[in-house]
């Protein structure tokens, strides 16, 4: 029999039955505290009070101590220095005359770096021989949106039917409830005698690119470094079938901004004859996308791989289109969403309808966001979708591109032991097969740790299910979801802790 063979056996019934009444047990304090933690409106924008996403992170790091996993001092909260500031970790205490929080960063006055959203950090090192996992997930949400499209306050959890209703309950604070629940569990059966190492990393800026993660990894390698990575921030098939993540897109945004006049004029006395930034915009954007929908820009690749069978019918019905609005694109349904590239333009800055005036505008500004086909590098689809925009700019229209980001998409390798025992925990937490899926938004972050941590497995898992709506109003998580979810997390790592 082989290690792979062997370790995907079922797990021992006793352990099961164990673990199982641990979660149960304590799933009503697992839902409170994930209430607890929607009522902190930790967005992570630049244009957001950081003290929401610092209270967040506080209250994270209580809960990393409370899984009686680590040691006090083993829980820290650190901030590192945007990509392409000199790294600086301002998680030690700080000799000053002023009293100061010694578990969080602390603000360093004339320095000249700028230091990214505050991160949990908590390790207990392996013994005896076992291995490391590391438990990733981020407390930084996205922003609330308009709240009157919102049937409940975003920040005031409501629990409705068995969905529990908030901005971030389910990506990503579910998430964080995942870790803390499990390792709650495994501390239950295990108590000190747990020789599995684990490292508990809950980010604070995942929403708004992970600005200052490469930084952190590198800073922090030490301390990271796994046998086993569990990324809990992806999706399932369904409330009743569970996932693992094998390919991510990847992304490319940028700000694009034309420019025809050098002022705004009446659009009596010149329209038909000058031109307004808005006309070639408008052009520029069509250009983007060929009449059935397709991306329409040269250079930018897809991924060719076996997808599962979902129709138009189910798409509209997921994707919630109005009657007689008919999908874009073309090919299966799924390679569309997972495999293939799309552009949507997110944003743009023009005069809204209340507060417009017969003027030709001079300048109009979109926000566009690329999702890049795994297997092609954001940089490479970023030139060319850039290559596309200089070629096809109409009137001679002045075009800028700035605030660029950037990251590269990911394809798992599913033939490592970790997924073998990944698969047995959800088919156990679960009661059903977990469905091999890819993943049309994307985590950059999980090339980097691939990167840094070549050596290391890594699963995508998640919370989420076709119903939760992350990023939008209305946002919620099944707790049937989260029940299973947190009962295969707790069987994964009782396999790795008896491996």
């Amino acid at each position: 029999m082989t290690d792979t063979d062997q370790h995907a056996a079922a797990t021992d019934p006793a352990l099961l039955d164990a673990l199982r009444e641990h979660v149960q047990g304590a799933l009503p304090a697992t839902i409170a505290d994930l209430s607890a933690l929607v009522r902190l409106p930790s967005v992570s924008w630049s244009a957001f009070d950081p003290a929401n996403v610092r209270a967040s992170a506080e209250a994270v790091a209580d809960l990393a101590r409370s899984t009686g996993v680590f040691a006090d001092d083993a829980v820290r909260i650190v901030r590192s220095a945007i990509e392409g500031d000199t790294p600086q970790d301002t998680s030690a205490p700080q000799d000053n005359s002023a009293q100061q929080d010694t578990t969080a960063p602390q603000d360093t006055d004339g320095a000249d770096v700028e230091l990214g959203q505050p991160a949990v950090l908590a390790v207990r090192p392996a013994r005896n021989g076992k291995p490391t996992v590391m438990l990733y997930a981020h407390h930084d949400v996205q922003p609330q949106g308009d709240e009157a499209l919102w049937e409940t306050p975003p920040f005031e959890p409501t629990l409705r039917g068995d969905r529990l209703y908030g901005r971030g309950a389910s990506d990503d604070k579910a998430g964080v409830m995942t870790h803390i629940a499990s390792l709650r569990a495994m501390h239950a059966q295990f108590g000190d005698d747990l020789d599995l190492g684990v490292v508990l990393f809950v980010e604070g800026e995942e929403e708004f690119g992970s600005r200052s993660f490469r930084t952190f990894l590198r800073e922090q390698k030490e301390h990271l470094a796994a046998d086993v990575i569990v990324v809990a921030d992806s999706d399932n098939w369904s409330a009743e079938v569970p996932s693992i993540t094998v390919s991510l897109r990847g992304n490319v945004t940028f700000k694009l901004t034309l420019t025809t006049l050098e002022h705004a004029s009446h659009s009596g006395m010149f329209g038909g004859a000058a031109p307004d930034a808005m006309i070639p915009m408008v052009r520029l954007l069509a250009s983007l996308h060929d009449d059935d929908g397709s991306v329409a820009v040269e250079g930018l690749t897809s991924y060719d791989a076996d997808v599962p069978e979902r129709s138009d019918d189910e798409l509209a019905a997921d994707a919630a289109l109005l009657p007689g609005v008919r999908p874009v694109g073309t090919g299966p349904v799924l390679s569309r969403m997972w495999f293939q590239p799309s552009i949507t333009v997110t944003g743009m800055d023009v005069p809204s309808v209340a507060n417009a005036s017969n003027t030709l505008l001079p300048t109009v500004s979109a926000r566009i966001s690329v999702r890049v086909a795994p297997g092609q590098s954001a940089v490479e689809a970023r030139d060319a979708v850039e290559r596309h925009l200089r070629a096809h700019v109409p009137f001679g229209a002045h075009l800028e591109l700035s605030e660029p980001d950037a990251g590269d998409g990911f394809l798992v390798d599913t033939a490592g032991w970790a997924v073998q025992d990944a698969r047995v925990a959800m088919r156990e937490g679960w009661g059903a097969e977990a469905v091999e899926q890819g993943i049309g938004g994307s985590i950059p972050f999980v090339s980097h740790l691939a990167a840094e941590f070549p050596e290391a497995q890594i699963l995508v898992t998640g919370v989420e299910d076709p119903d939760t709506r992350a990023h939008s109003p209305n946002e919620s998580q099944h707790l049937g979801v989260l029940h299973r979810a947190i009962a295969s997390e707790t069987i994964l790592l009782a396999r790795l802790a008896t491996r």
